[in-house]
């Protein structure tokens, strides 16, 4: 399970553009396997994967905004070749767009995108915040209408465990939904403050041994740890969520994947 922890890079955004490959270095020697990038920050993409060649982290999924998916496809997917992944997650829906017939769109968009890339072994995913919760969409909410686990639906989950809890629900029981229909699970803690604030794993109000367990059992291929506001270094922050979720893992019953 360790050998699939990696890092969702927004995470440590404010520190790629300025060195991108020395922060790649630097996770490595924590002991992350995986990296989810969620842009270049001004580098080519010949340029990250030589240097996650060079580490050998592997690359847990892309984040790709959906104006780039539906416009620009070609180079999203000579990007995810570079980069050696498979998996393209559409990260955001923006205010404009949070209908329920612009919803409708995105998941007959995104189902377009999979079916044209499934051939070349490429997935489609989406990752939601909370307010997917707020909008209905044909009598359920519009997450749930956009990941409908059913024949026809090829839009696989990539579920935050933050935002998850955030609208009021709890992670463990909603990811049950998506069993084999999730390759990337984000692991985020909410902390144990009245804000409900972004907080390192193992240190809020999270259960996150279960969800492990359940995510060896289902299909579960990354888990990406994501923080995205962080009190003090976001690479402190990663090392002491790498190190809980390590411990954790060493109370954990053996499970058979």
């Amino acid at each position: 399970m360790r050998k699939k922890f990696a890092v969702q890079m927004y995470t440590v955004r404010d520190l790629l553009a300025d060195d991108f490959p020395g922060v790649l270095r630097e996770l490595k020697q924590m002991g992350w396997s995986g990296v989810q990038i969620s842009g270049l920050f001004g580098y080519s993409r010949e340029e990250i994967a030589g240097v996650l060649q060079e580490t050998g982290l592997k690359t847990a999924g892309m984040h790709v905004g959906l104006d780039r998916l539906r416009d620009d496809l070609q180079e999203v997917v000579e990007e995810a070749k570079a980069l050696n992944t498979k998996d393209l997650v559409c990260p955001y829906v923006p205010d404009e767009l949070r209908t329920a017939e612009s919803y409708i769109a995105i998941r007959r968009d995104l189902n377009q995108i999979a079916s044209r890339l499934k051939s070349e072994g490429y997935r489609v995913s989406y990752h939601h915040h909370d307010f997917e919760f707020r909008t209905e969409v044909e009598g359920k909410s519009a997450l749930e209408y956009m990941l409908e686990p059913e024949e026809g639906n090829d839009v696989l989950a990539e579920i935050d465990t933050y935002w998850v809890k955030k609208a009021g629900q709890d992670p463990m029981t909603f990811i049950a939904s998506y069993a084999n229909r999730m390759p990337v699970i984000h692991l985020k803690d909410m902390g144990k403050d009245e804000a409900q604030s972004f907080a390192e794993i193992g240190t809020g109000t999270i259960d996150f041994k279960p969800i492990l367990t359940w995510g060896e059992r289902n299909g579960i291929e990354w888990y990406a740890v994501e923080q995205d506001e962080c009190s003090g270094s976001p690479l402190d922050s990663l090392q002491l969520s790498l190190d809980n979720l390590n411990q954790m893992v060493e109370q954990l019953p053996p499970v058979k994947s």
